[in-house]
Parts: structure tokens; sequence; C-alpha cells
């Protein structure tokens, strides 16, 4: 048996991570920008984590939701009081498009509604509801294209308004920080304008925190810079550090029913100790602090720059965008391959940025020699 190829590759062998460093099969270490698509939250191989996951791996990696789960409800007490939302509930599954597809669910349950407006350029997942309201039709197969979603551009507040005004929207999903869609920004304006107009229209507002959320913008969800505070918030990717991992975090307004939600593999033991030695290391480090100073170094050291090929910088955090004048593999694929640097990248033109949350400014600095090696 074969592999189904369905990604592109670069044609680099990671076997080991430290931090923000990972080596190859050859021993050739490489810097760390892009943390595996936003998902290594404390760095690679935290010792506290690599103890935390084996001392419960000894004891017990797995067991159904059919009996109490301590460690769940320690996750949903920390989680709560370090992100603002004690008096939330907590619901965990395994991925951030589980998470949506969750989410989307119980706001239809709640109000009986099918309609759901998304962002132009928004990702959420591929799965059936989560690739619906994710405006990429490439990867919306015809068996989900069941035409519930109405996207709209982002921060066009009165076109959102207008739809939300019909009275049969279901719910608003929405990217404070898009990440595939090229690090665009939400702004205070239009997100406030938008709960203020869900909450007049019985429409549920849910913020997609799986990839600007956990700490990444510099405060613990991107949506905490708007002044809002959404219905239900789903994330996922820097939950655990890895470990496969996403969560719902759903307003007290909201009253659970038995059988509504249900996973099989969410929220087990070992996924647990992964995501609580996360939270312990976030408070022991002050990671979401060290995101917000380092990236707010990172992105006014890369404007400095001025170089020819960049168009724009923008992002919160440790979430960065580069607008480039050239396709970004001009400058990603050098940045592998001669400088041993791992970036992402969103459209044709953008790199994205999003370490782990430990970089320092030293390594920012480090990128930045690197980067203008490759410009």
């Amino acid at each position: 048996m074969k592999l189904f190829d369905v990604y592109p590759l670069f044609d680099v062998n990671i076997v080991k991570g430290k931090g923000c460093k990972v080596w190859d099969d050859k021993g050739q270490e490489y810097l760390d920008l892009y943390g595996g698509h936003a998902v290594i939250s404390i760095g690679h191989a935290h010792p506290h984590y690599i103890s935390k996951v084996n001392e419960q791996l000894g004891k017990l990696g797995f067991y159904s939701n059919s009996v109490v789960n301590k460690l769940q409800v320690e996750l949903a007490e920390r989680l709560g009081r370090i992100s603002g939302y004690d008096d939330y509930q907590l619901f965990l599954i395994n991925s951030g498009a589980e998470a949506n597809e969750n989410a989307l669910k119980l706001a239809s349950f709640t109000n009986g509604r099918t309609r759901v407006l998304s962002a132009a350029k928004a990702f959420h997942g591929r799965t059936s509801l989560a690739v619906e309201v994710t405006n990429n039709p490439k990867i919306i197969a015809p068996i989900n294209a069941n035409g519930h979603v109405t996207y709209l551009p982002l921060n066009d507040l009165p076109a959102w308004e207008k739809e939300l005004a019909k009275g049969d929207v279901c719910a608003v999903i929405l990217e404070c920080i898009q990440g595939v869609g090229g690090i665009q920004l939400a702004t205070e304006e239009f997100a406030q304008g938008l709960a203020a107009a869900c909450k007049k229209h019985g429409t549920i507002l849910i913020c997609d925190e799986i990839q600007c959320g956990y700490g990444r913008s510099g405060k613990f969800f991107a949506h905490q810079w708007l002044g809002i505070r959404p219905d239900i918030i789903t994330v996922a990717k820097g939950i655990a550090n890895g470990f496969p991992m996403g969560g719902v975090l759903i307003s007290p307004n909201f009253k659970p029913v038995y059988g509504q939600l249900g996973t099989t593999f969410g929220g087990n033991h070992l996924a647990c100790a992964a995501a609580l030695a996360v939270l312990d290391v976030f408070e022991e480090e002050h990671l979401v602090e060290n995101a917000r100073v380092v990236g707010d170094y990172l992105i006014n050291e890369i404007k400095q720059l001025n170089s020819d090929r960049i168009k724009d910088v923008r992002g919160r955090g440790l979430m960065i965008g580069i607008d480039l004048d050239v396709p970004h593999q001009e400058v990603r694929k050098p940045l592998i391959y001669e400088q041993h640097c791992f970036t992402g990248c969103a459209g044709t033109n953008i790199l994205r940025l999003l370490p782990p949350l430990c970089l320092t400014k030293a390594e920012a600095d480090d990128f930045i020699t690197r980067l203008k090696k490759c410009l």
C-alpha cells in the first residue's frame, strides 16, 4: 500500500525537535517559524510536557466518556480561568474541524435554523459542515455543497447586517484573524457591530479560534482584542502541543441534553494530560505575554527591512503575514533549503509565520537575518 498522495511535500524528513528548532534525518538544524500549522504552542519536546504525558500514559491512556474523567473537569476549570470564560461549558473533541462541526450543530439545535454567514477567504476545516463554511470551492465536494452558507466580505458590516436582518441566519462563524485567508484582521468596529446584530436577530455568534486563539495573538483569544464575547468559541491546534485535540467553549445560555453531542476519543485521558501540561507551561513561562512582546518586536523588525519585495506586514502576536511582490515560493523555498528555516504560506504571495509561543527575540533576530538573504 502507498500513501494517498494529496500533500505536496518539501523533501525534508524532520525527526527531532526542541523549542523552536527541528532537525532532519541528516542532522541539519532548522529554525521553526511555523510550528506545524500553529500547533506547537509551548515548543517542541518541552520537558514538562514529556513528563506529564509519559506519567499519564503509564497510568491510563484511554477510557470511554461513559465514566467520570477528573482530568476533563480539571482542564475545564483551568481553561475557564486562564481564558476568562469560567462561566462557560467545555465539550472536548479531536480536531478543529470537529470543533466547528459541533459548534454549528449546537447552534442549529438551539434556534432551528440552517443558514450560516461566513467570511470571504474563511477556512474552518475539511469535514462536512466545516468545509461548507470554508470559502474555497476547490475543497468543497458536491455532497458538501448544500446551500447553507452565504459568504460576505470581512469588515463590511452593512453587508452582514443586511443578511442578519432577514431573520433566518442560524450562525455567524468568524476568524478574528484569518489564517489561510492571509492574516486578515477583523476590526473592532466590525466585530462589535456584528455581535450586536447577532444578538438582535437571534443568531449564534461562533468565533473560530483554532489558529488565532490559545495565546497566539498576545491575548488568550484573538476576539478579546475586539471587545466581544461570542456565544461559542472553538479551539484546537495549540491546545495540546501536537496531541490531537479540540474543544468547544459554550455559553451558559446553552443547556446540554443527553446524547445531543458525542465523541469516542474526545477528551481522553492522554489528551487531557497533554492539554493540562500546556496550561502549566503557559502560566509558568508567561507565553501569552511572550507572544505579544516578541510578536510586536518581530513585526516591527520585518517592517524595518524596507525591502522592495515586501508590500505589507500585518498580524498580532505570533501570527504574522508578509505580503510579497513575488510568489511566496520564491522566498519560502530558499528559506527552507538554503537558510534552513520553516515558514508557512497563504494565497499566492503571502508568507505566514506561526512559530511556537516561546520564540525569543534572539530567535526573531535570527529569522530576520535568514529572511534578508532570501529577499
